[in-house]
């Protein structure tokens, strides 16, 4: 699915979840009335998710009118006006909160991956995402990380191969795991194994992996495996640390010298960016 239908899938839920079959209190308002209203940070954060917020009005009244004063992957501060939105007041009001629930948990998201990028700025290594999102919005919540810096991991169980533990233990070895993964990916797909000590990565390493995970290594652990990889593949294969991974201990697991770095708490563990849309506070007749 491209990100286009994603938005457009997206918002359509999100209305019918929300609107139902109709917004009762939109109706206080005289249906020929026009309003203006604007969009307001209330915190320094990175800016994400514009198209979802717009596309929530237009798939109710196209003619919306919205000027965006800033972008997404823009850093905003506490204070600062968002947008200017003018057109049917009953439509701003009831597109006002699934535009507001985008525009605030995919900033979240940026703002996150922001902090993140920032922590590790000059160490080489990438912040990388993982498949624990929101059902329905992992386009999204990717799009967010992007937007904050970040690399997007495989998107889904299709487009990527990672060998866990589980699928080593039913293939017998970690060779053979790597073997019948070659038989199976389609051009173009990427096969990462997951080890959990380093005699596994050594395993990994003489059996050609080309990309692998490290599962909750402690420092020491992640620099003998950095060093393993240099002395047997010349750093050819990449390395990502995984698990326990914050803003904390970001930086140190970053300087030992790891090619990635993936995160889950980029789209789980998020607090919704505070935003507000302020109406005028009188309304226009048409």
């Amino acid at each position: 699915m491209d990100l286009e239908t994603a938005i457009k899938n997206n918002v359509n839920q999100a209305l019918i979840e929300d609107i139902g079959t109709g917004d009762l209190t939109a109706l206080l308002i005289p249906a020929g009335k026009t309003a203006t209203a604007s969009v307001i940070s209330r915190e320094n954060a990175v800016l994400c998710g514009t198209k979802w917020f717009e596309a929530c009005f237009w798939h109710l009244a196209p003619e919306i009118e919205l000027c965006w004063l800033a972008q997404d992957g823009m850093a905003i501060n506490a204070g600062q006006e968002l947008c200017r939105i003018t057109g049917n007041a009953r439509i701003l009001l009831t597109a006002e909160r699934p535009a507001l629930n985008f525009l605030q948990l995919l900033s979240a998201v940026a703002t996150q991956t922001r902090y993140y990028m920032e922590a590790v700025s000059g160490t080489g290594a990438k912040i990388v995402d993982t498949r624990k999102t929101l059902p329905g919005l992992r386009l999204a919540q990717k799009y967010a990380v992007r937007c904050g810096g970040g690399t997007n991991h495989r998107l889904g169980l299709y487009d990527g191969i990672l060998i866990k533990e589980n699928h080593i233990i039913a293939a017998d070895s970690i060779d053979r795991a790597l073997r019948a993964a070659e038989e199976v990916a389609p051009p173009g797909v990427f096969i990462q194994i997951e080890v959990e000590t380093l005699d596994d990565l050594r395993n990994a390493l003489d059996a050609g992996a080309k990309m692998i995970l490290l599962d909750n290594f402690d420092l020491n652990g992640l620099r003998e495996a950095v060093a393993l990889n240099a002395q047997l593949t010349n750093k050819k294969t990449v390395l990502e640390a995984s698990g326990g991974i914050t803003l904390e201990n970001v930086r140190a697991i970053a300087e030992t010298g790891v090619d990635r770095i993936s995160v889950g708490s980029l789209t789980k563990d998020i607090n919704a960016v505070d935003l507000s849309m302020r109406f005028s506070t009188r309304f226009a007749g048409q």
